[in-house]
């Protein structure tokens, strides 16, 4: 599989893309003009502690307070132990009853926390006192004893190779996630890299002593070699940036943990934009479309909602060979594997709901759920998954950390207010019958005229299949209706007024 960066440089925009085979299977996208701050670390003050919630909300410096939950706390002590891992992402907390948070912190209380969710939409950001500072082949974890090996470094002796040589230089009082990257490393080189994120460990607690809350101790990379220490490895074959100062400042950083793979980064110098050239802009295009097409004619349904998101397969185009088992069957697996590509494309995290065609035998729905556990083992982000139910329908989460593609690039309708529908012309018409009456009855003087000013296209309709019905409503009232068009309403906007 050829597996591409592509990273394109404007002055008030940063975008990343990597594509696997010609095929965009993630976009990361910054702008000056919003803060991101996933992986930072904030010295915070408590500005409010609320029990009813088992949670605060601490000051740290940004536009909205950051949410503390009680559970992301760090417990006085933690249990000791290795940990099997399935993604290279910290363990995941599992909210147990560490006490009343009333009892844990006060207003003005000043702790340490790193972001782990941006603000998203009205809310502000999430975060936690569990801090992971993640290194090229280690993700580093003050405050927790725990050693942890990514699954998919599957040689038990490379995995144990790992764990030694990460626990010859960790501190007593820090833990270490051995990332997939180091699977073809030298243990020295992973040892180093522990090394370097507990120096910077040490110099976050340093600055936090001599800095008053709420103050930024510690920033993450830029996205764009933040992008390539989380993507690169031996499978991409090409860096292409279309920014000079930006392709050295890449060379520079990957030759100082993978020199061999410098070679790889590309300035790109030409006139076409490096997005179009590389056919990226196109597929960021359609990321944001409902329908997902998939090669055998059928087709998925993603609606992203605020509680979770649900994706419709359906057989569309396609109508097999055999039987309807089948049509199903092949339908289901390759919307299986689809799924996971949107979701990474997308970004799309929190509850998310799979609605399969339903399939009559047990053996067919494992096959489809087995499709699904594998092609999610190729998902960077966290996630759980239940078993399929017989109607086809599958529940699993996804780990949200920023915002989803759609919400990024895209705003609510100020026509519809975000519903994603109008009222049609018929129902406006209708109501605004209603509304003339209604506004008759309230008062007005006898003989005088109504005027109502809508859309052209609801004034037409008005004239053209509710005549009849105007007529009889100005006979019922004994008034004269005006209908009139306000070029710049719209569908739903309309205005009644009674003159003399």
């Amino acid at each position: 599989m050829r597996k591409q960066i592509i990273v394109n440089i404007n002055p008030n925009e940063i975008r990343v893309s990597l594509l696997e085979n010609g095929i965009l299977a993630e976009v990361h996208i910054e702008r000056s003009s919003e803060e991101v701050a996933a992986g930072n670390v904030y010295k915070g003050r408590v500005s409010r502690v609320l029990p009813g919630m088992q949670a605060a909300f601490i000051e740290l410096g940004l536009e909205k307070a950051a949410f503390l939950h009680t559970s992301d706390i760090t417990p006085e002590q933690a249990a000791d132990g290795d940990l099997d891992l399935e993604s290279d992402s910290p363990p995941q907390r599992q909210r147990r009853d560490y006490g009343p948070i009333e009892k844990k912190i006060k207003k003005g209380d000043e702790l340490i926390v790193q972001i782990s969710k941006e603000p998203m939409g009205t809310k502000g950001a999430r975060i936690t006192s569990y801090l992971s500072l993640p290194g090229r082949y280690a993700v580093y974890l003050p405050g927790s004893p725990q050693v942890g090996v990514s699954k998919r470094i599957g040689n038990d002796k490379e995995r144990r190779k790992l764990r030694d040589a990460v626990n010859e230089v960790r501190p007593a009082d820090a833990g270490v996630i051995v990332r997939t990257s180091a699977q073809t490393i030298r243990p020295a080189d992973v040892a180093k890299d522990v090394k370097r994120l507990a120096n910077q460990w040490d110099e976050i607690k340093r600055k936090a002593k001599k800095t008053r809350a709420p103050a930024l101790l510690h920033s993450d990379l830029d996205l764009v070699l933040r992008c390539v220490r989380d993507m690169l490895s031996n499978e991409i074959d090409e860096i292409a940036v279309d920014s000079e100062p930006e392709s050295r400042r890449i060379q520079e950083f990957v030759s100082s943990f993978m020199p061999d793979l410098a070679a790889r980064v590309e300035y790109f110098d030409q006139l076409v934009p490096i997005f179009d050239h590389y056919g990226v802009e196109g597929q960021i295009s359609r990321a944001t479309e409902a329908k997902v097409w998939l090669k055998s004619g059928g087709y998925l349904v993603i609606d992203q909602g605020e509680a979770l998101t649900m994706v419709d397969v359906n057989t569309g185009k396609f109508v097999g060979r055999k039987s309807q088992e089948e049509t199903v069957l092949l339908t289901n697996l390759e919307a299986a594997s689809a799924v996971v590509d949107q979701l990474r494309l997308r970004n799309i995290g929190g509850i998310i709901i799979i609605d399969f065609i339903d399939m009559e035998q047990a053996d067919s729905r494992r096959q489809v759920s087995e499709r699904l556990e594998k092609s999610l083992s190729r998902d960077k982000a966290r996630t759980s998954i239940l078993r399929i139910s017989e109607l086809g329908l599958v529940q699993m989460t996804r780990k949200r950390t920023r915002e989803n593609l759609e919400r990024l690039l895209s705003a609510p309708c100020p026509y519809c207010d975000g519903r994603g529908r109008i009222k049609s012309i018929p129902t406006m018409a209708h109501e605004i019958i209603r509304q003339i009456q209604k506004s008759a009855a309230t008062g007005g003087k006898p003989q005088d005229r109504i005027t109502v000013r809508a859309s052209r296209e609801v004034i037409s309709y008005l004239y053209n299949e509710e005549e009849e019905a105007i007529r009889m409503l100005q006979r019922k009232l004994d008034r004269r209706v005006t209908l009139k068009v306000a070029e710049k309403y719209h569908q739903e906007q309309f205005n009644i007024v009674a003159t003399s």
